[in-house]
């Protein structure tokens, strides 16, 4: 019997002090809120979800939210010596702690970092003013800087930040002179977002009302292309869609997840993947925690975890994951990585013949050569236009070979 691959560990905290107008997550504003009653659930889940799971060494702990720096440290710590109790934590293990400015003063830092924090991601999201009340986030540039400063005295060389471009009235002149504000203090890697105007929020309605204007997708295009270069001229490097490192300083959690690697979802609407043994096969399952923290710290008080829905994937749909996800990243698809998942469908076999995955070689967007299928520095800039294509052809494959059997 093989060993279970390693797996990477997503505790979700679900509060914020408030909703910021562009924000569909499943995020809540607390009311009376028993830290310890969510934090042994938190503890609790945990604990089942690693049994369940199977996973016996862990890579990588992300604590996402909601804004995760409004928990306790000791919150943070006893879920990080549940996790230490319930499986090896691999050596040199990456444990980030997603974090706003109005939440993350030096002391509160220093706390985290104690409790087990090894690594920062901060929602600064601009360096402007308005442009932070437009989006109505809580905390000024002023609170920005000094959260980054602190931050990097407390962990040099694992610092990241959080940039969102295509705002409504941002200009490319506006765009690159924030993005060269945070050049000045931020070294280690950054994130770019562009912004997504989702439905039911306080910025899509003032958009789709008249009350600001709309963002044309040229200039959002030519923002992330200006972006891109100014990074790379600063010594950046891009190794994935969104995000950008120096120094080595790329976020380990997040390549694990793009290469398709298991994980635990744990809190209120966590996702997780899990790979379940059974029959001497394996069989991966998308997991989805239920939404409402109150009903979800119920149903793991009754059961262990309050996992909503289960969902078996099938072969194809493995394989559609692995391509979105894996050629988000510079690196792209190894052929060793592809047979992971399809030993019996190789990258040759999928993309090798097909005329439309030619021509976007040809207009030097694609590569598939000895080393895998990625894109080329120019093709990241239009994956979303590449998929279409991509997973056209890999469904029309899968469909001519017709497994027989399901072997993962």
């Amino acid at each position: 019997m093989t060993s279970q691959p390693p797996g990477v560990h997503r505790p979700q905290w679900p509060y914020c002090e408030k909703r910021c107008s562009y924000c569909n997550f499943n995020k809540y504003i607390p009311r009376n809120l028993d830290e310890l009653r969510m934090k042994n659930c938190l503890i609790q889940e945990a604990k089942t979800l690693i049994q369940l799971s199977k996973v016996q060494r862990i890579t990588s702990v992300f604590f996402g939210g909601g804004t995760p720096s409004l928990a306790s440290p000791l919150t943070i710590s006893g879920i990080l010596d549940t996790v230490s109790q319930c499986a090896h934590l691999a050596e040199g293990i990456e444990v980030t702690l997603e974090a706003n400015p109005a939440s993350a003063d030096a002391l509160r830092l220093s706390e985290f970092q104690k409790a087990g924090v090894n690594r920062l991601s901060i929602g600064i999201q601009s360096f402007d003013n308005a442009e932070l009340k437009l989006l109505g986030r809580n905390h000024t540039a002023c609170d920005a800087f000094g959260t980054l400063e602190e931050a990097k005295k407390l962990f040099p060389g694992r610092t990241s930040i959080d940039l969102i471009f295509g705002l409504p009235g941002q200009t490319v002149a506006s765009w690159i002179q924030g993005l060269e504000k945070a050049l000045a203090v931020c070294d280690d890697h950054i994130s770019l977002y562009q912004l997504t105007l989702e439905r039911g929020t306080s910025l899509f309605k003032q958009v789709h009302q008249g009350f600001l204007p709309t963002t044309n997708v040229d200039i959002v295009s030519e923002m992330y292309e200006c972006a891109r270069h100014v990074l790379q001229n600063s010594g950046f490097h891009q190794y994935e869609v969104s995000n950008f490192s120096k120094n080595g300083a790329f976020s380990t959690h997040n390549l694990s997840y793009w290469q398709g690697s298991q994980y635990i979802g744990i809190g209120p609407g966590a996702h997780g993947r899990f790979v379940v043994r059974g029959d001497g096969k394996n069989h991966r399952e998308a997991r989805i925690q239920t939404l409402e923290p109150d009903v979800w710290m119920k149903e793991v008080l009754a059961f262990g975890h309050g996992t909503r829905k289960r969902t078996p994937l099938r072969e194809l749909d493995i394989l559609e994951e692995v391509l979105m996800l894996g050629l988000r990243m510079d690196i792209g698809i190894t052929h060793q990585h592809w047979l992971q998942f399809a030993p019996y469908l190789s990258l040759w076999d999928v993309f090798g013949e097909a005329e439309e995955v030619q021509e976007l070689a040809e207009h030097g967007l694609l590569i598939l050569d000895d080393r895998g299928l990625r894109c080329s520095w120019k093709g990241l800039a239009v994956l979303d236009s590449l998929l279409l294509i991509l997973l056209k052809q890999l469904q029309q494959a899968w469909m001519d070979w017709r497994p027989q059997s399901t072997t993962y």
